[in-house]
């Protein structure tokens, strides 16, 4: 049997060509089309979880990520302090997390889990082990609750209980709010109320008279600068963990003074 000729052959050349520039571009628009994935996540991990009670009005006060009063900041009890497993040295600050109890048909609200921010930190105690007084001690991972929070999927004499916990992400109402401190040539900016992935791990700032400035973590979502940006409008560039940039242009007026919140524009949720 004699081979197809050129002619004979085009047909299949044609079908072999329009396969493979179909592979190739599928390929290609997938590649390139990929965006960093969401914060969120359907995976369910193991914890544990206890609460505090604030006997005092100012022990619901502050936090080791700077939000400084949580009820006026707008975030109220739907907070955590997470274990140092958790805590990546403060970057998961505003974080959003969804919790569930698991395990103890005697003290779980079945069919319940709360959202919390991430706002505080805590700290392990290396004099007890970490299956004893020292709960927040490496490896362990542990969520501590307001009481009002922790009441919304358990009964509070469960104490230290197992829970399951995963990533999602923030909804907040307006926009991220920028709080300006410092003094002089030293500025300080608290990113607070971010949606989306809710956690800030790069910030750039900008006055009328200057380019864009990359900004430094100071501790939690506090940044700052070492530059003098008085009497200039400022604008923000922030990046959360998921990649996505927001870039919010004159936030704060030309006669901005230390200690004012200004809003900018909001990550989607």
């Amino acid at each position: 049997m004699s081979p197809p000729t050129l002619i004979e052959a085009a047909p299949l050349l044609s079908l072999l060509l329009t396969t493979l520039v179909s592979t190739v571009t599928s390929h290609y628009a997938s590649s390139s089309s990929s965006t960093p994935p969401p914060p969120q996540s359907s995976l369910w991990h193991p914890a544990r979880a206890t609460y505090y009670a604030a006997s005092d009005p100012r022990d619901k006060v502050g936090g080791a990520c700077g939000y400084g009063d949580l009820v006026r900041a707008g975030y109220g009890m739907a907070t955590v302090g997470l274990s140092e497993a958790l805590f990546l040295r403060g970057q998961i600050c505003g974080a959003c997390f969804e919790l569930r109890c698991v395990d103890d048909l005697r003290w779980c609200i079945p069919g319940t889990s709360i959202i919390v921010t991430a706002t505080n930190f805590c700290a392990p105690n290396y004099g007890f082990t970490a299956e004893g007084g020292g709960r927040c001690n490496p490896p362990n991972k542990h969520f501590v609750l307001p009481i009002e929070a922790f009441e919304k999927i358990a009964i509070w004499k469960a104490g230290n209980m197992p829970v399951q916990y995963r990533r999602i992400k923030c909804r907040k109402e307006g926009g991220v709010r920028f709080t300006i401190d410092g003094s002089g040539i030293f500025v300080s900016v608290l990113i607070s109320n971010v949606a989306g992935a809710g956690d800030i791990v790069a910030v750039k700032i900008k006055g009328s008279n200057t380019g864009w400035l990359q900004m430094g973590r100071n501790w939690g979502q506090n940044w700052h600068i070492n530059s003098d940006l008085r009497n200039q409008p400022l604008s923000f560039e922030v990046t959360s963990s998921d990649g996505l940039t927001l870039t919010s242009y004159n936030v704060a007026p030309k006669n901005w003074n230390f200690g004012q919140t200004f809003e900018g524009k909001q990550f989607e949720s």
